[in-house]
Parts: C-alpha cells; structure tokens; sequence
C-alpha cells in the first residue's frame, strides 16, 4: 500500500531524525522533565512508556513548541527547532496526533482531512492524500460526508492520524492512540501504525498501554517522574523484569 509519503529528501537509513538533548520543562516552578535524552532514528518506530505524569506528553508537546523549555536542544534533521512556531514545524514535517483526538466534531470527515492539508494546499496532492487515507482507513472513506462528532471514538482517532497525514509528515507523533478505544479498533489502528511506518513515516509514539507499545515499535524510552529510567530494544524491555513487574503485570 502507498501511505502519504514524506515530500522531503529522505535522511540515510538510522541516521538520527530526531534528536532531544538533556530536556528541562517546568511548570509554575515545578520540573517536569529533568533532563530527557533521546533520539528517533529515520524509519523507526520509538516509543515512549511510562506511568500517568511522568512527561511523556510534555516531550511531545515540547518538540512542536506547544510548551516552551527551560533547556536543552531539540534538533529535526540535523537542524534546531527550538523556538520555532508550531505551524512551521508542521511545515517543516512534523505532525502531532494529540492525546483526545482534538478533532473538529461539526466539521465532516473531509472536512476535517482538508484542514490537515493546508501546507499542501493543490489539488492533485490532496487528492493522492486522499486516496491513501482510505486505502488505510476504509472507514472513514465510507464517511467522508459525516459529522466527525458523530464518529465511534476508534473512527475518531483513525480520522485524528489521518488528518495529521494530510500535512506529509516525516516524523509522526502520536499521543495515547488507543485511549478510550475498544480492543478491536486498537488493533486496527496499531496495524495502520505499523503501514505508516513501512511507507517511509518515522513514528515516536507515546501509549500507556505498555504492551502494544512494546509490540509495535523497534526501541522504547521508559520516562519515570520526568526522567529516563531506562531505553533499549522494545523485544528486549519487554522481556525486563522490573518492567513487567511495572508495567506488564508480570
């Protein structure tokens, strides 16, 4: 299958895509990232584990200057991007599927889709956009007229990650994908993960639930009370005791 395909020149296989150095973020006084350290090679899926406020989501929102950092450096394809403005990161090929969707509810499916397109904004690219869209996600290619509020909450979070496909991202940020989803949904959408990936889209992905996580992506960051607690291959913390008495129930 062909997903949207970054527009941009490809980086070398495993060259660093991403790459966050000793990442300090507070709130009113209060630190929550105390000096993260990570990096997302081209074509990977990582993932970023760990318990309720341990500063996942604030990694994330940070890359795309949603929170501004007390310090450290941020660099996408080798150049900095602290600072930057949101819309020229998007731009620039980085797009974010925030935790809740945050779809536009009384605005239909393509509605929305076209929103997600709007650095891209002729029709011929929109159009193969579209296509691949469906061709991930046949639901929602059977709903394009609905109210997007009027979605199940999988078909939400399948038009979530489609919308932030639109912009033809290199690097995909996905926050919690499988919250508030039901088990069989959650499948489909860590399947279409997956597709995205095979086509060309590196993937930094932040999930609670540690199992899928773990299952879908090549590496694995553990984030405890805003720090790295521990990284490596995903097979190899999978098989951790201290993270399955953690995190897998073991």
């Amino acid at each position: 299958m062909r997903v949207a395909h970054p527009h941009r020149a490809p980086t070398a296989p495993n060259e660093s895509l991403l790459e966050i150095t000793d990442l300090r973020v507070s709130y009113g006084g209060i630190a929550a990232l105390k000096g993260v350290s990570l990096r997302v090679g081209s074509g990977e899926i990582v993932a970023m584990i760990g318990a309720n406020g341990a500063g996942k989501t604030t990694t994330l929102k940070s890359i795309v200057s949603l929170l501004p950092i007390a310090d450290g450096a941020i660099t996408f394809a080798g150049k900095s991007i602290v600072g930057a403005a949101t819309e020229d990161l998007v731009e620039a090929g980085i797009s974010l599927v925030p935790e809740g969707r945050a779809i536009f509810p009384t605005l239909t499916v393509l509605e929305n889709l076209e929103l997600g397109a709007y650095v891209h904004r002729d029709k011929k690219t929109m159009r193969e956009s579209l296509e691949d869209i469906v061709r991930l996600f046949p639901r929602l290619g059977e709903r394009v007229k609905q109210e997007a509020g009027t979605l199940s909450g999988g078909e939400q979070q399948m038009l979530a990650i489609s919308r932030a496909l639109m912009a033809r991202p290199s690097l995909l940020l996905l926050d919690e994908p499988s919250l508030g989803i039901a088990p069989k949904l959650v499948q489909q959408i860590f399947v279409a993960i997956s597709q995205i990936a095979a086509a060309g889209v590196t993937i930094l992905l932040v999930e609670q639930n540690t199992r899928v996580a773990l299952k879908a992506s090549h590496r694995a960051y553990v984030l405890r009370t805003g720090e790295i607690a521990k990284s490596g291959r995903s097979p190899d913390l999978a098989a951790d005791p201290e993270i399955q008495a953690a995190y897998l129930g073991g």
